[in-house]
């Protein structure tokens, strides 16, 4: 089996509502990436990341001009080579950043033709822990009025979900403390996290950890900028709660720094950005041989499989970013479970025609 094509698309979608954080402002798009890997017998891999609504034209680039021709002729099997030759062939400008983006959508690609061949479901193939993982939903709603940050924990709690991740990172701490408190009221004793998106410094992150801690926070989530792992050491021994952070953590190397450091309690690599489910799962035994959890961050279509397939999996991120509209099947949520789905590969089926609606590149 050989690969004979790779092509890759740029598409700008719209969400329904426009979200907020702390560090993007608010977001009405975001852009998805996508790869086409097709084989000389007919079995093609589909591939995908995605951006918050900029630089996807960066990552669109390296696949078309750098990445893609360095499959053509190789067996999509051999994926650790493969992987490796791509990072190599961008290592100067890349290590991380753009580069992992379109390394992720490569290897999701390579995974999912891998999956096909074996006529298994990534969950199986990958380890076959279970065929489910817990789920939270992931409000980007730090604009939100406290009427609708209410009424969308409302929903949530109707469509399945036990668990609910909110923002903080306001401007006034007493803004956020009065949001998560009326959050709490509303969960009762279900768990209920906060992702502060990088907004505070070390000082102002330990202060608000110890007041959210009073009101039975399950984690804090990207207290402070990745780049300060000392940082998020200090932030977990003064602050009072668990730390999740990854979302911002794009190659091994970074996670392995943050862990040893004790910076964090709950890694949450993206299968999207941190260089696919080679890199995932690799991050996924990092963090088991340290006696931690792993969780995940984004794409959870894709994620639910990985959660599933290691003995060490906590929360699934359902995220608002999410492709429902342009996808054959949605994600079932079963009091509380996402369920992975039992079709060959990743499973994920586009809309291609509608998703054309979207297309600039």
């Amino acid at each position: 089996m050989k690969i004979i094509a790779c092509i890759p698309a740029l598409y700008r979608i719209p969400l329904p509502v426009v979200l907020s954080d702390s560090p993007h402002g608010q977001v009405s798009h975001f852009e998805l990436i996508t790869v086409r890997i097709q084989t000389d017998v007919g079995i093609e891999g589909i591939g995908y990341t995605f951006t918050p609504g900029t630089g996807g034209s960066s990552v669109y680039a390296l696949l078309r001009h750098d990445l893609g021709e360095q499959l053509i002729g190789f067996d999509p099997r051999q994926i650790e080579q493969l992987w490796e030759r791509m990072w190599w062939h961008v290592h100067f400008v890349g290590r991380g950043g753009s580069v992992a983006f379109a390394i992720s959508a490569i290897d999701i690609a390579l995974w999912d033709i891998k999956g096909k061949v074996a006529v298994e479901p990534w969950w199986r193939l990958l380890g076959g822990h279970e065929n489910r993982a817990r789920a939270y939903a992931g409000g980007v709603d730090l604009d939100f009025t406290l009427d609708d940050l209410v009424a969308q924990g409302e929903r949530f709690l109707s469509e399945g979900f036990r668990a609910i991740k909110m923002k903080v990172g306001r401007s006034n701490l007493n803004e956020d403390i009065t949001r998560v408190k009326r959050m709490r009221e509303l969960l009762g004793e279900l768990p209920l996290l906060v992702d502060a998106n990088m907004g505070w410094r070390v000082d102002e992150a330990i202060y608000a950890a110890r007041k959210l801690a009073e009101h039975d926070v399950f984690w804090l989530e990207e207290p402070t900028i990745p780049d300060d792992v000392e940082g998020h050491a200090r932030i977990a021994r003064e602050g009072g709660l668990a730390l999740a952070t990854g979302e911002n953590l794009h190659t091994i190397y970074e996670f392995q720094q943050m862990i040893a450091r004790g910076g964090i309690s709950f890694p949450a690599p993206d299968v999207a950005t941190c260089g696919g489910v080679s890199a995932w799962l690799k991050i996924a035994s990092l963090a088991e041989a340290h006696n931690l959890p792993v969780t995940s961050h984004g794409v959870h279509d894709l994620s639910v499989h990985l959660l599933a397939a290691v003995p060490n999996d906590s929360f699934l991120e359902v995220h608002m970013f999410g492709l429902e509209p342009y996808m054959k099947h949605s994600l079932i949520i079963e009091d509380g479970f996402a369920i992975a789905p039992d079709r060959p590969g990743h499973g994920v089926e586009l809309d291609w025609e509608r998703l054309d609606e979207h297309r600039i590149a």
